[in-house]
């Protein structure tokens, strides 16, 4: 199992920029510092598997992934979804998997991944990755009108990160601003990169992910984006999928520039898993995992069973599938994105 290292300071670490570790290593303490920040993570991540285990799809009863009727539990509990999440961060960490994500606005994601911490004392070397910048507002219903509701000003990044804390405390690793476009004021609000600097010198790793056709112009102003001379952003999570490949240069050019690179949505809500002409679950998340600037690729598992297909991903061999085989225009893939129901 291989974790790539951002290429722009891997030189400096004496390290190549991929490399194996015989395994996990004990949590170190947390140092203060951005790169610290980045170091820690890579460090603790050395040795893991390069699929991590994201929260969304459990952590709420309605989502937009395809198949969501079979795959649940027909009375969608907090009880029902808090033991399906607790028995995928079993399952996930037996086999390897050293990285979570969640999001204030995955429902009681953060509080579920909370709660195993707890209980799981000998997982003190997981990463916590979570998001701000979404408010859940469905209520634990699945028939809510309106799901979530972003803003990303400095209001709602103190009332979150608040939030966040009460559940999770200090085990927060990376904090990202929750699908940033072009017109977000994540990427102009001085007084928020200043509180989010705040936030990085302490030790906490600051990333943004992205949403929509023009992911990879939000990517290269996040790049720009200073404080004190200093990047601000040091992790991109971003959607790259078969389907949906446009976002490829623009995170390459964010671990070369050395971001921590995280894949999201890499089955395309399930559309590249099923159906006639889908590669399947593992091919399309082995076609991610084989990209030089890919960090860390996420499973968004519903399933044990799931999470075991995702993860023979990281043994598949021969010729991988490929994005000019299937990929669709950016705008077209958006739109048909947007018009899946939640479920």
């Amino acid at each position: 199992m291989w974790f790539r290292l951002p290429a722009a300071w891997a030189e400096g670490r004496g390290r190549s920029t991929a490399f194996r570790t015989p395994g996990i290593r004990a949590v170190p303490a947390r140092r203060p510092g951005v790169l610290d920040g980045i170091v820690d993570i890579v460090d603790r991540l050395a040795g893991a598997s390069r699929i991590g285990l994201g929260l969304a799809a459990v952590g709420r009863p309605g989502y937009i992934n395809l198949g969501r009727a079979t795959d649940l539990p027909a009375d969608r509990t907090v009880e029902a979804m808090r033991a399906r999440a607790h028995e995928l961060l079993d399952r996930a960490y037996a086999a390897g998997i050293r990285y979570v994500d969640v999001a204030r606005s995955y429902g009681r994601a953060e509080e579920f991944l909370a709660q195993w911490l707890h209980a799981r004392p000998d997982a003190h070397d997981v990463v916590v990755g979570s998001k701000w910048g979404y408010t859940y507002t469905a209520g634990w219903r699945m028939d809510a009108d309106v799901h979530e509701v972003k803003d990303h000003g400095v209001a709602t990044f103190e009332r979150q990160l608040g939030e966040t804390r009460a559940l999770l405390g200090d085990r927060v690793d990376l904090y990202q601003v929750h699908s940033v476009t072009v017109d977000s004021p994540a990427l102009r609000d001085a007084e928020l990169h200043r509180r989010l600097a705040d936030l990085a010198a302490r030790g906490t790793v600051i990333g943004l992910s992205t949403s929509g056709p023009s992911q990879a112009e939000t990517i290269r102003a996040a790049l720009d984006v200073r404080v004190d001379g200093r990047p601000l952003f040091r992790s991109v999570q971003a959607t790259w999928n078969l389907l949906e490949p446009s976002a490829g240069p623009a995170l390459a050019e964010a671990h070369e520039a050395g971001c921590l690179v995280i894949v999201k949505e890499a089955l395309a809500n399930g559309r590249l898993a099923v159906g006639a002409h889908a590669p399947g679950d593992a091919a399309a998340l082995a076609a991610a995992l084989r990209q030089p600037w890919a960090t860390m690729v996420l499973s968004g598992a519903a399933t044990v069973d799931q999470l075991a297909s995702n993860l023979r991903a990281e043994r598949v061999s021969g010729d991988p599938a490929r994005p000019e085989d299937v990929a669709v225009p950016s705008v077209r893939y958006w739109e048909e994105r947007s018009r899946l129901p939640w479920g």
